[in-house]
């Protein structure tokens, strides 16, 4: 065979098959063991996993949400889980300077409410006042969502409750079960600390804002939305609870490739093909619908453009 014909053979054999990805490691924040980030970055890694085995997540367990965003803005994470609370108080720069964050991709919706002992008799968010609260982990974000939302009903939540902040957040169930404390503040489809209450022997029941208070906490906290906990989200739960809450989502480090955020995008979209329980509201579709206006990653969007999902 002529040479040149030989390099036309190879170039035609190179384009028919590609070349290989290149492996990358990527670093995901999640957040302290027995909450949710953990369950959700576990079931995240596995997703990307099987649509491309070429990037590697490495899930480091961290205080949560408010030690996330600095961590990215300090490059020392490459994507992160953030409560919604925590995204909008960084992005707006309450009480700090304003993050250069982006949006990889929108998580899900939680909605806030406590859970008690199915015999207790507590029924109401009045009847909880002055209280010993578990709230949750220190530097989870569901803990500036419980503040935000007794805000919006002109309670304090580390004034008018005894407040109890978790070095674990798996330790919560443990204490309402054995009376330590009246409630455990949670929230989120599967919420392991809802769970185990719920599949306890003592049972669980759930206390969220009535009617006329979800709208006392959405008039005070805009950028809060109504959320409903589904029927059947715990055992024994066979009711929907209207509640308060917002978007969890994967924010990205400034600076992190746009060519591996692109990939990232490509493999979570990938993934909803077999979607888990945990990812099933992890969507391109819920992503473009929630991301706040300007704030998804150039990488994102370019992966929706090329698959047609965005224009």
């Amino acid at each position: 065979m002529h040479p040149s014909r030989r390099v036309v053979l190879a170039a035609t054999m190179l384009a028919a098959f590609p070349a290989r990805a290149q492996a990358v490691k990527v670093r995901l924040g999640t957040a302290t063991p027995g909450g949710g980030f953990p369950v959700y970055g576990a079931a995240f890694v596995e997703a990307v996993r099987r649509a491309d085995p070429t990037l590697e997540i490495e899930a480091i367990n961290t205080k949560g949400s408010t030690e996330n965003v600095p961590r990215l803005e300090a490059g020392t994470l490459d994507i992160a889980l953030v409560q919604g609370e925590v995204v909008h108080e960084s992005l707006q720069g309450v009480g700090r300077p304003p993050a250069d964050l982006k949006v990889l991709t929108a998580m899900y919706p939680t909605a806030g409410m406590f859970v008690v002992r199915a015999d207790s008799p507590y029924r109401a968010i009045a009847d909880l006042k002055g209280k010993p609260i578990a709230w949750g982990a220190q530097g989870s974000g569901l803990v500036i969502l419980g503040r935000y939302a007794m805000d919006g009903l002109g309670l304090n939540a580390a004034k008018d409750f005894q407040p109890i902040y978790l070095e674990r957040a798996g330790d919560g169930p443990a204490m309402v079960l054995d009376g330590r404390v009246a409630a455990l503040w949670g929230g989120g489809a599967g919420w392991p600390g809802f769970m185990t209450m719920a599949n306890s022997k003592e049972g669980a029941r759930f206390i969220a804002p009535d009617a006329a208070e979800i709208q006392r906490i959405l008039g005070k906290h805009t950028f809060l939305k109504p959320v409903t906990q589904a029927a059947d989200a715990f055992p024994g739960q066979t009711a929907a609870i209207p509640s308060v809450g917002s978007w969890s989502f994967v924010l990205v480090r400034p600076g992190l490739d746009d060519a591996i955020v692109y990939r990232l995008a490509k493999a979570l979209h990938t993934a909803e093909a077999q979607p888990s329980r945990q990812l099933s509201d992890t969507t391109a579709k819920n992503t473009l619908a929630v991301t706040p206006s300007g704030r998804l990653h150039p990488g994102v969007m370019r992966y929706f453009k090329d698959a047609g999902l965005a224009r």
